[in-house]
């Protein structure tokens, strides 16, 4: 494998590494939020988008320790920030918190879009060994955009576009993600 291709990688799975920790930690900060309003029928949805964030997380945690690739430096403050996030808009509204999920998981979609367009334009040239590699990559990137999809969806489906503010909201979450993805691939 090329060193070029190889950081590549390797920055593919810092990021989504960080990222799915991301998004554990937004869930966490939502469902605090909504048992202190007593909304239990909010938290068991939303206890199911974090259950699967939890199976993404735990992949790239393996992947990380296995293939000896230093997680971003700025992990300590995306817990912070991401748990706030959640927090502060679940504690806002039903809306606000869908609305997060909503930014957050269409950042997301791009993102592992762009990684599988990568990926795909790379495979070409690896050897047998690298082409199972990063088949295996490719196929949980596939499954876990999927499941971003679905959470998306149950976003709108809980009238995360009704909230008075959802568009500023919104830009404010996709910039915020996108940040957060851009700094956690060199730092």
């Amino acid at each position: 494998m090329n060193n070029n291709f190889q950081k590549k990688l390797q920055e593919i799975i810092r990021v989504d590494h960080a990222g799915e920790m991301g998004a554990k930690v937004i869930y966490d900060g939502q469902i605090a939020a909504l048992k202190l309003k007593g909304d239990l029928e909010t938290v068991e949805l939303v206890a199911h988008m974090k259950k699967q964030e939890d199976v993404h997380f735990d992949y790239f945690d393996v992947e990380i320790k296995r293939q000896k690739i230093r997680p971003t430096l700025m992990q300590p403050i995306w817990k912070i920030g991401g748990f706030a996030l959640g927090f502060f808009t679940a504690l806002i509204d039903k809306k606000a918190a869908m609305t997060c999920t909503t930014a957050v998981e269409e950042t997301i979609d791009e993102h592992y879009q762009s990684q599988l367009a990568t990926l795909e334009k790379e495979e070409e040239f690896l050897d047998e060994n690298q082409k199972k590699e990063v088949r295996v990559l490719k196929e949980k990137i596939q499954k876990f955009r999927d499941e971003e999809l679905e959470h998306r969806d149950i976003g709108y489906e809980n009238k995360a576009s009704e909230l008075s503010y959802f568009a500023p909201l919104s830009a404010f979450i996709k910039f915020t993600t996108k940040s957060a993805i851009a700094i956690s691939k060199k730092i």
